[in-house]
């Protein structure tokens, strides 16, 4: 295998993961010693997995305690009744224990759902709940009931107004907290009607939206970017890029899930403009190796793909993982509560793999393989050492040789494993 080192490719802004109430919680089972070292394995440079970049919800997402919004007073457009409260028994905390450990942290944001009476159907979920999850009690009736291709934000100027002054007044709340955000993106998967927190526009209604939000978050000096982008179809995309009142506040894009099959045309369209993995694929609670080694292939169709960024979903969760809404999940940490233990999953040490070794700065580095074996990923590190993360899908022993630059290494990577070699910088 030859890492093309004279040619490289796109800059890696960080990897990371998200802070969700329910990865506090499960936490607060745990020691305050055991929690700080979950939190230094997870933060702290050069211990662990390194974590950079991050993402927060605004309001309550699928992994919350429960339903919540800043400010749930019906007509509220002055915001006079907003408040983080919630967040700081949660969300607060979990970040600060963060930034003990990175105080270099970089936050991003976005909404699941708009505060109710924002909404066309009165409600925080978008769809029913399914037979298999008879025991979930949202209250929505049928004919709140939302749907993929509409807006179900009211298209009203001075609900878009109050919405991107909500959004500011998150930023503001939180910079009082000590906790900057440097990003925003204006809604979580915009096209998924849900039975957790959700809302869906058309890519229409969302550019109307970013007209507010962009001027609002420029007061901050906060970017904002198109997402998240859980569809196949970079003509959502088009939408804000190819309207000049629009485009100009679009700093990226961000995409998770079905989005995976827009990347690849969004970066050749916009070669220039950042694109973030914005969620890995959640799992289904078992944490098994099964889906850590498909975990791989995610993780190579973004990078290959143009993505800047990587980050993980659930940072820690009650074993199981299962949510408010009845949806199993995995997670980097599981905890057992009863016994007041965590175990790191296969998908941490997939993840840290790279993230601590791959550092903010780094640039993607192509690799081309004499054998037609390609299963693996190279960077160049801004201290000009060079990584390769490769996996070997076999159940055998699996010799290799790599050339890198003038340099060639041999070895032999263990059974249906996962490596990571590092080749000092001169």
């Amino acid at each position: 295998m030859f890492v093309q080192t004279d040619a490289p490719l796109q800059g890696i802004d960080g990897f990371g993961a998200c802070f969700n109430e329910l990865g506090w919680t499960s936490l607060a089972a745990l020691s305050a010693g055991d929690r700080d070292a979950v939190m230094r394995e997870l933060f702290s440079p050069g211990v662990g997995a390194n974590f950079t970049l991050c993402r927060m919800p605004v309001g309550a997402n699928d992994f919350s305690r429960d339903w919540y919004s800043y400010d749930e007073v019906e007509g509220d457009f002055g915001l006079e009744h907003f408040s983080i409260a919630n967040d700081l028994e949660t969300l607060v905390p979990f970040i600060k224990e963060a930034q003990k450990h990175q105080p270099e942290l970089k936050l991003w944001a976005s909404p699941w759902s708009p505060p109710t009476w924002m909404k066309t159907n009165k409600h925080y979920a978008m769809a029913m709940p399914s037979p298999r999850q008879a025991a979930v009690v949202n209250g929505l009736r049928p004919d709140q009931v939302g749907r993929e291709g509409t807006d179900m934000f009211v298209q009203e100027e001075r609900y878009l107004r109050a919405y991107a002054s909500y959004f500011g007044r998150f930023v503001d709340e939180y910079r009082r907290q000590g906790i900057v955000i440097g990003m925003v993106m204006p809604q979580n998967e915009f096209n998924s009607a849900q039975v957790f927190p959700s809302c869906c526009w058309t890519a229409e209604g969302l550019a109307r939206f970013i007209r507010y939000l962009g001027p609002e978050m420029a007061k901050r000096g906060v970017a904002v970017f198109f997402g998240t982008m859980e569809r196949a179809n970079e003509k959502l995309v088009d939408v804000s890029l190819q309207d000049p009142a629009v485009a100009p506040h679009i700093k990226g894009v961000g995409f998770q899930w079905a989005g995976k099959g827009a990347i690849a045309a969004v970066h050749r369209r916009y070669p220039h403009l950042p694109l973030y993995q914005s969620e890995q694929e959640c799992g289904d609670g078992r944490n098994d190796w099964r889906y850590c080694r498909y975990a791989w292939t995610l993780m190579k169709h973004y990078l290959r793909n143009g993505a800047n960024a990587y980050l993980y979903w659930n940072i820690s969760l009650q074993k199981g993982g299962v949510s408010r809404w009845g949806w199993a999940q995995n997670s980097l940490v599981t905890v057992d509560q009863d016994a007041r233990t965590y175990a790191y999953t296969h998908e941490y040490y997939l993840m840290k793999h790279l993230s601590h070794c791959v550092r903010p700065g780094a640039r993607r580095l192509e690799t081309v393989s004499w054998t037609g074996y390609e299963n693996q990923l190279g960077f160049l590190n801004p201290d000009g050492s060079t990584v390769v993360v490769i996996q070997n899908d076999l159940a055998e022993p699996l010799p290799v040789r790599i050339r890198i630059g003038d340099t060639t290494v041999a070895p032999t990577l263990p059974a249906d494993s996962f490596s990571t070699l590092v080749l000092k910088g001169r």
